[in-house]
């Protein structure tokens, strides 16, 4: 879809017509001024119901089968209130929401992945701050550390949407089963199974990087998970911060960690190639040789789930299934490392602050969770587990409400937009082409703004 170009919902001109007094006694019409707004179906939305038909804009990185689905989690509310969500979804989020902004051509709604972006397009004036309703909702609903993600500078301007758990790892369970394999749950025990895979010359992991303008985002999660597995909690968030530099001895070491992994020739990339050929693998198809036998395992989100061929049965003892990424030292807890996006506001018109308050309330979330076959979770409190489809959602939320878990949001995404968004995710790419340690981390510390 072009971006500002209405979604066009068909109705014949015969429909139109001959069921014209069926249509206005439901509130199945499309965000039209026929839908009866205080009929018993629309009573939850009367709140946010307008006088006029109007239309909100959002962008996204939501993209393809995923954003069907976010359309369709809010056609009722369109149906009951008058206003139509016109949504995009662009592989290039990141990069083009800057020149839409400076070119005078802004959403009215941005559902941000990273809150670094966020933060700087704040201080810069661009985004509303959130009005009263929105932020009343966002915080009966979500805990203080998600508030303080949609937070700049001691004030509100974004409530969460959607959440992800990324430290899990992809497998076979059939696979696993047929080989005799067990789930490791310690670091060393997965290196031990990789190193066991690799001794039968199949490659244990796959990967891919790919990803538009955001190419090479995938593979500053690795280093992320890893950070929260070899230092402190405390020590990421400096990182996060800048107040540690960013090539410091325990970043290196971190990034060393990695590159075990996803540069060891026997190790990768199972069903594509060498280590290079990460970067250009797709991240859509980075763990897709898993069904193939092609390799064992792969590290990703569990939206990932949502990456699978249709048909694909996603559970413990189906097609794929995926496991926490286990910790190098148990002593130091269960790291977590997780994400989410955001959403903000260019415009202040009631329309748009309608749709930003229904977003951020358990209704919304609980109609999200009910559509589709998985992929999806949120951290909002009133989201029932059992709205949601896939085993590895279910556990993803279990994760996220673990009081034991220690849980930290993706570095690169709180950092600021044009390092977290952009000098990060090109300098693992250039590792991963053959670059070394020093000069990918060195690239990076000198293009933190001063």
């Amino acid at each position: 879809m072009v971006f500002g170009v209405p979604r066009r919902r068909a109705l014949t001109q015969a429909v139109a017509t001959v069921g014209a007094v069926l249509l206005l006694a439901s509130c199945s019409t499309s965000g039209s001024s026929g839908a009866d707004k205080d009929s018993a179906e629309c009573a939850p939305y009367k709140k946010w119901a307008q006088d006029s038909d109007a239309t909100v804009t959002a962008y996204s990185s939501i993209r393809d089968v995923e954003a069907d689905r976010l359309e369709e989690s809010w056609k009722q509310f369109e149906d009951c209130t008058g206003i139509t969500i016109e949504h995009e979804g662009s592989g290039e989020f990141e990069a083009q929401l800057n020149v839409r902004v400076d070119g005078g051509n802004a959403p009215d709604l941005a559902f941000f992945p990273q809150p670094g972006l966020l933060a700087s397009l704040a201080k810069a004036g661009k985004v509303k701050p959130a009005p009263a309703a929105v932020e009343t909702s966002a915080k009966a609903n979500y805990s203080a550390d998600w508030i303080n993600y949609g937070t700049v500078d001691g004030k509100f301007y974004a409530a969460p949407l959607g959440a992800n758990v990324k430290s899990f790892v992809w497998y076979s369970p059939k696979t696993f089963k047929d080989k005799g394999y067990t789930i490791p749950t310690t670091w060393a025990e997965m290196i031990a199974l990789s190193d066991k895979i690799a001794a039968t010359g199949e490659k244990p992991w796959c990967a891919g990087i790919e990803s538009g303008d955001a190419t090479g985002w995938p593979a500053t999660d690795w280093l992320e998970d890893v950070l929260l597995r070899t230092g402190t909690p405390e020590d990421y968030d400096k990182w996060v911060k800048h107040e540690i530099p960013f090539n410091s001895p325990q970043i290196s070491a971190g990034l060393d960690e990695v590159g075990k992994i996803l540069k060891n020739p026997k190790y990768v990339n199972g069903g594509y190639g060498d280590s290079k050929s990460i970067v250009t693998t797709s991240f859509q198809e980075g763990g897709l040789p898993i069904l193939e036998n092609k390799c064992t395992l792969h590290r990703q989100a569990s939206f990932y789930g949502a990456q699978w061929p249709e048909g694909t049965k996603v559970s413990q003892d189906g097609d794929v299934y995926a496991f926490y990424l286990p910790p190098i030292d148990a002593s130091k807890g269960k790291p977590v490392l997780g994400a989410g996006e955001f959403v903000g506001a260019f415009s202040d018109k009631p329309a748009v602050q309608a749709v930003q308050e229904y977003l951020s309330t358990p209704e919304w979330a609980n109609s999200r969770a009910k559509i589709g076959d998985g992929g999806w979770i949120s951290a909002n409190k009133g989201l029932d587990v059992n709205n949601l489809k896939s085993p590895i959602d279910k556990l993803s939320v279990e994760i996220l409400r673990d009081p034991k878990a220690v849980f930290r949001f993706d570095g690169s995404d709180q950092m600021p937009g044009s390092v977290g968004a952009g000098s990060f995710w090109k300098a693992m790419v250039a590792w991963l082409n053959g670059g070394t340690t020093k000069s990918a981390l060195d690239s990076v510390e000198k293009s933190w703004p001063k």
